[in-house]
């Protein structure tokens, strides 16, 4: 199916490895030219000449602090100074650390709040002046906001006030044509999956290998997902091809949530 991605300007947060790089991988598979950004400097502009070489496609890689709005506000305008529009963007963020309910202090709720949910909207506030007719917001959440997971409650509470954006700004925006949908990964191979198995199995005192295995078996696929598998799902979202989709959270997680 043609995507209807070529030539077409996203930008893509947090993209220079795990789920952000595989949406704009995806993205570029299909011939978008794609903007990254990530904090670290040399691992964006890595990712970049890497999909840049890899698809024939232009990219463009920013060292940016999401959490930061003129260094957000800096992305975008480079965005726009390169290529002249942007069709969209995926909204995307580090989670928090994995902490129990008392070991979490005010200054950290503070962070959480400032790297998940106002990230989000200033992201958005950020690109919205430059989207027309057929643009598309795209967010990644967690599957905590449809089950709570253990000892991620601030990820659960952030990324729950950033479902609920999608929600409202669907209803917003949809007079003007821009849709903004949601994607929800189950476990997907990154580093931080990796990471969170690597703590429970220290918590509970077996090892990582055990600790993985238990987690396989909460997922009917019995498999975790790829980045690319999961990158796919978000450049459909993105694309002109889900021209009637919007307000959506669609699940990447092999059947592992198991609600209705």
């Amino acid at each position: 199916m043609d995507l209807g991605l070529n030539g077409r300007v996203y930008l893509v947060a947090a993209s220079s490895k795990g789920l952000g790089l595989g949406v704009a991988r995806a993205l570029a598979t299909d011939g978008a030219r794609v903007s990254l950004c990530s904090r670290t400097a040399n691992e964006v502009e890595l990712a970049a000449q890497q999909l840049a070489t890899q698809f024939n496609t232009p990219t463009l890689a920013t060292a940016c602090d999401v959490t930061q709005p003129a260094e957000i506000a800096q992305w975008v305008e480079r965005t726009l100074n390169t290529w002249g529009r942007v069709d969209g963007i995926l909204v995307n963020a580090g989670g928090p650390p994995s902490k129990a309910f008392t070991e979490i202090s005010d200054a950290e709720w503070q962070s959480a709040f400032e790297l998940t949910l106002l990230s989000s909207v200033r992201m958005i506030r950020a690109t919205l002046p430059h989207f027309t007719h057929g643009s598309a917001i795209l967010t990644i959440t967690s599957a905590s906001v449809v089950e709570p997971i253990e000892r991620l409650g601030m990820s659960t509470v952030m990324r729950a006030g950033v479902a609920g954006l999608v929600k409202t700004l669907a209803d917003e925006l949809a007079p003007q044509g821009i849709r903004v949908n949601n994607l929800i990964p189950g476990r997907i191979d990154t580093d931080r999956v990796a990471f969170l198995d690597q703590q429970r199995a220290q918590r509970l005192n077996i090892s990582f290998e055990e600790a993985r295995a238990q987690s396989l078996k909460s997922i009917p696929l019995g498999a975790l997902g790829t980045v690319d598998e999961f990158g796919k799902a978000g450049a459909f979202l993105l694309s002109p091809a889900a021209s009637y989709i919007t307000g959506a959270s669609l699940r990447v997680d092999g059947g592992m949530l198991r609600s209705i």
